[in-house]
Protein backbone atom coordinates (compact mmCIF):
# COMPACT_ATOMS: atom_id res chain seq x y z
CA UNK A 1 0.00 0.00 0.00
CA UNK A 2 1.35 3.60 -0.80
CA UNK A 3 -0.02 6.52 0.78
CA UNK A 4 0.21 10.20 -0.26
CA UNK A 5 -0.19 12.64 2.89
CA UNK A 6 -1.52 16.30 2.27
CA UNK A 7 1.40 18.18 4.68
CA UNK A 8 1.22 21.91 2.82
CA UNK A 9 -1.00 23.71 4.75
CA UNK A 10 -0.62 26.98 6.20
CA UNK A 11 -2.44 26.60 9.04
CA UNK A 12 -3.83 30.52 9.54
CA UNK A 13 -6.65 29.30 12.53
CA UNK A 14 -3.58 27.46 14.39
CA UNK A 15 -1.48 30.63 13.70
CA UNK A 16 -0.59 31.49 17.53
CA UNK A 17 -0.21 27.95 18.45
CA UNK A 18 1.93 26.41 15.98
CA UNK A 19 5.55 28.50 17.43
CA UNK A 20 7.19 28.44 13.80
CA UNK A 21 5.90 25.03 12.44
CA UNK A 22 3.92 23.98 9.94
CA UNK A 23 0.03 22.75 10.81
CA UNK A 24 1.01 18.70 10.49
CA UNK A 25 3.54 19.21 13.15
CA UNK A 26 1.63 20.64 16.06
CA UNK A 27 2.41 18.85 18.84
CA UNK A 28 -0.13 16.51 20.25
CA UNK A 29 0.70 14.91 24.07
CA UNK A 30 4.34 15.90 23.12
CA UNK A 31 4.23 14.42 19.65
CA UNK A 32 3.96 15.95 15.95
CA UNK A 33 0.39 15.00 14.67
CA UNK A 34 1.45 14.00 11.15
CA UNK A 35 3.74 11.17 13.27
CA UNK A 36 0.92 10.21 14.35
CA UNK A 37 -0.75 9.63 11.15
CA UNK A 38 2.59 8.01 9.96
CA UNK A 39 2.15 5.71 12.92
CA UNK A 40 -1.21 4.66 11.99
CA UNK A 41 -0.04 4.05 8.44
CA UNK A 42 3.24 1.85 9.54
CA UNK A 43 1.18 0.13 11.49
CA UNK A 44 -1.85 -0.80 8.45
CA UNK A 45 1.05 -2.06 6.39
CA UNK A 46 2.08 0.93 4.32
CA UNK A 47 5.47 0.23 2.65
CA UNK A 48 6.16 4.07 1.40
CA UNK A 49 4.51 7.76 1.58
CA UNK A 50 4.62 10.66 -0.26
CA UNK A 51 4.08 13.83 2.18
CA UNK A 52 2.95 16.30 0.11
CA UNK A 53 4.68 19.54 1.62
CA UNK A 54 5.09 23.39 1.19
CA UNK A 55 4.59 25.50 4.03
CA UNK A 56 7.77 25.31 6.26
CA UNK A 57 8.58 21.84 4.36
CA UNK A 58 12.00 21.90 5.87
CA UNK A 59 10.78 21.01 9.07
CA UNK A 60 9.30 18.01 8.15
CA UNK A 61 11.68 16.64 5.96
CA UNK A 62 14.53 17.23 8.71
CA UNK A 63 11.88 15.61 11.29
CA UNK A 64 11.29 12.40 8.95
CA UNK A 65 14.17 11.90 6.70
CA UNK A 66 13.45 9.27 3.62
CA UNK A 67 12.51 6.43 6.70
CA UNK A 68 10.01 6.49 9.29
CA UNK A 69 9.62 3.03 11.36
CA UNK A 70 10.36 1.33 8.33
CA UNK A 71 7.78 3.47 5.78
CA UNK A 72 9.87 5.03 2.88
CA UNK A 73 9.40 8.68 2.87
CA UNK A 74 9.47 10.72 -0.11
CA UNK A 75 8.38 14.85 -0.71
CA UNK A 76 6.19 16.39 -3.49
CA UNK A 77 7.27 19.88 -2.66
CA UNK A 78 5.06 22.75 -3.20
CA UNK A 79 6.68 25.61 -4.73
CA UNK A 80 3.79 27.87 -4.47
CA UNK A 81 0.27 26.50 -2.47
CA UNK A 82 -1.53 24.46 -4.04
CA UNK A 83 -4.30 23.96 -1.63
CA UNK A 84 -6.02 20.10 -2.26
CA UNK A 85 -4.78 20.35 -5.08
CA UNK A 86 -1.54 18.73 -4.43
CA UNK A 87 -3.02 15.57 -4.61
CA UNK A 88 -3.02 15.49 -8.39
CA UNK A 89 0.49 16.76 -8.60
CA UNK A 90 1.44 13.87 -6.06
CA UNK A 91 -0.16 11.25 -8.19
CA UNK A 92 2.30 11.14 -11.04
CA UNK A 93 5.27 10.40 -7.90
CA UNK A 94 2.87 7.01 -6.90
CA UNK A 95 3.87 3.24 -8.36
CA UNK A 96 1.00 1.35 -7.28
CA UNK A 97 -2.24 1.34 -9.55
CA UNK A 98 -4.63 2.77 -6.41
CA UNK A 99 -3.25 5.07 -3.69
CA UNK A 100 -4.32 6.20 -0.40
CA UNK A 101 -5.18 9.63 0.32
CA UNK A 102 -4.95 11.58 3.67
CA UNK A 103 -5.50 15.04 5.37
CA UNK A 104 -2.13 15.90 7.06
CA UNK A 105 -4.82 17.59 9.40
CA UNK A 106 -7.20 14.93 10.31
CA UNK A 107 -6.85 11.71 11.95
CA UNK A 108 -9.47 8.90 11.20
CA UNK A 109 -9.44 5.65 13.26
CA UNK A 110 -10.05 3.37 9.69
CA UNK A 111 -9.35 0.28 8.42
CA UNK A 112 -7.83 1.13 5.56
CA UNK A 113 -6.71 -2.34 4.16
CA UNK A 114 -10.48 -2.85 4.12
CA UNK A 115 -10.88 0.83 2.27
CA UNK A 116 -8.55 -0.80 -0.59
CA UNK A 117 -10.39 -4.16 -0.98
CA UNK A 118 -13.69 -2.42 -1.49
CA UNK A 119 -11.90 0.04 -3.75
CA UNK A 120 -10.54 -2.75 -6.12
CA UNK A 121 -13.51 -4.99 -5.37
CA UNK A 122 -16.02 -1.96 -7.33
CA UNK A 123 -13.45 -1.73 -10.10
CA UNK A 124 -15.87 -3.86 -12.20
CA UNK A 125 -18.77 -0.84 -12.37
CA UNK A 126 -16.19 2.27 -11.73
CA UNK A 127 -12.68 2.07 -11.15
CA UNK A 128 -11.69 5.74 -10.18
CA UNK A 129 -12.12 6.72 -6.35
CA UNK A 130 -13.45 5.25 -2.92
CA UNK A 131 -14.67 8.00 -0.19
CA UNK A 132 -14.02 7.53 3.57
CA UNK A 133 -17.41 8.65 5.19
CA UNK A 134 -18.08 9.35 8.77
CA UNK A 135 -21.54 9.40 10.70
CA UNK A 136 -21.17 12.87 12.63
CA UNK A 137 -23.51 14.44 15.14
CA UNK A 138 -23.36 17.92 14.10
CA UNK A 139 -22.55 17.48 10.30
CA UNK A 140 -23.24 21.13 9.77
CA UNK A 141 -19.14 21.86 9.75
CA UNK A 142 -18.51 19.59 7.57
CA UNK A 143 -21.70 19.27 4.89
CA UNK A 144 -23.39 15.84 4.22
CA UNK A 145 -22.34 13.31 1.86
CA UNK A 146 -25.80 11.76 -0.10
CA UNK A 147 -25.31 7.93 0.25
CA UNK A 148 -27.13 5.53 -2.62
CA UNK A 149 -26.88 2.31 -3.37
CA UNK A 150 -23.13 2.19 -2.12
CA UNK A 151 -21.80 5.39 -3.76
CA UNK A 152 -21.36 8.81 -3.17
CA UNK A 153 -24.38 10.94 -5.38
CA UNK A 154 -23.55 14.36 -4.10
CA UNK A 155 -23.13 16.52 -1.13
CA UNK A 156 -24.89 18.70 0.81
CA UNK A 157 -23.77 22.32 1.83
CA UNK A 158 -22.66 23.21 5.15
CA UNK A 159 -24.73 24.14 7.62
CA UNK A 160 -27.04 21.43 8.22
CA UNK A 161 -27.30 21.42 12.17
CA UNK A 162 -28.48 17.57 11.88
CA UNK A 163 -26.26 14.46 12.05
CA UNK A 164 -25.69 12.54 9.08
CA UNK A 165 -22.64 11.25 6.79
CA UNK A 166 -19.67 13.71 5.99
CA UNK A 167 -16.66 13.26 3.73
CA UNK A 168 -13.91 12.35 6.13
CA UNK A 169 -11.49 13.36 4.05
CA UNK A 170 -9.68 10.08 3.46
CA UNK A 171 -9.63 8.55 0.08
CA UNK A 172 -8.74 6.22 -2.92
CA UNK A 173 -7.91 7.38 -5.73
CA UNK A 174 -6.26 5.70 -9.01
CA UNK A 175 -2.99 6.66 -10.11
CA UNK A 176 -4.82 7.26 -13.81
CA UNK A 177 -7.89 9.31 -13.08
CA UNK A 178 -9.20 11.38 -15.80
CA UNK A 179 -9.09 15.30 -14.85
CA UNK A 180 -11.59 17.98 -16.49
CA UNK A 181 -9.01 19.96 -18.70
CA UNK A 182 -10.67 23.19 -17.39
CA UNK A 183 -9.18 22.60 -13.53
CA UNK A 184 -6.32 24.94 -12.84
CA UNK A 185 -3.04 23.86 -11.10
CA UNK A 186 -4.35 25.30 -7.81
CA UNK A 187 -7.92 23.80 -6.81
CA UNK A 188 -10.18 22.48 -4.59
CA UNK A 189 -9.95 18.92 -4.87
CA UNK A 190 -13.82 18.79 -2.66
CA UNK A 191 -15.23 21.79 -4.44
CA UNK A 192 -14.15 22.00 -8.41
CA UNK A 193 -13.66 18.56 -8.95
CA UNK A 194 -15.42 16.16 -6.09
CA UNK A 195 -18.70 18.15 -6.39
CA UNK A 196 -18.19 19.13 -9.90
CA UNK A 197 -17.55 15.68 -11.43
CA UNK A 198 -19.59 13.06 -8.68
CA UNK A 199 -21.94 12.25 -10.95
CA UNK A 200 -19.81 10.73 -13.07
CA UNK A 201 -17.26 9.74 -11.22
CA UNK A 202 -19.59 7.77 -8.54
CA UNK A 203 -16.97 7.05 -5.68
CA UNK A 204 -17.82 3.80 -3.64
CA UNK A 205 -18.32 5.07 -0.36
CA UNK A 206 -16.10 3.35 2.54
CA UNK A 207 -18.15 3.74 6.16
CA UNK A 208 -15.95 4.64 9.02
CA UNK A 209 -17.63 4.20 12.53
CA UNK A 210 -14.12 4.83 14.17
CA UNK A 211 -13.09 8.17 15.83
CA UNK A 212 -12.74 11.19 13.61
CA UNK A 213 -10.91 14.67 14.32
CA UNK A 214 -9.67 17.44 12.36
CA UNK A 215 -7.25 19.57 14.33
CA UNK A 216 -7.93 22.41 11.85
CA UNK A 217 -9.15 24.69 15.07
CA UNK A 218 -7.68 25.58 18.15
CA UNK A 219 -10.66 23.94 20.04
CA UNK A 220 -10.00 21.08 18.22
CA UNK A 221 -6.23 21.14 18.65
CA UNK A 222 -6.94 20.96 22.26
CA UNK A 223 -9.09 18.13 22.03
CA UNK A 224 -6.81 16.05 20.67
CA UNK A 225 -4.74 16.61 23.46
CA UNK A 226 -6.57 14.08 25.71
CA UNK A 227 -8.84 12.15 23.05
CA UNK A 228 -5.91 10.83 20.92
CA UNK A 229 -3.92 9.76 23.99
CA UNK A 230 -5.38 6.08 23.08
CA UNK A 231 -3.71 6.25 19.79
CA UNK A 232 -0.46 6.72 20.82
CA UNK A 233 1.10 3.66 22.02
Amino acid sequence: MEAIVLAGGLGTRLAGRLDGVPKPMALVAGRPFLEILLTQLQRTGCARVVLSVGHLHEVIENHFGANFRGVKIDYAIEHAPLGTGAIRAALPAMTERSVLVLNGDTFLDADYPAMLRLHESAQHSHPSMTIAVAHCADAARYGGVVIEDGRVTGFQEKGRSDTGWINAGAYVIDKDIEWPAHLPEKFSFETDFLAQEVAHLAPAAFKVSGFFLDIGVPEDLDRAQTDLIRFLA
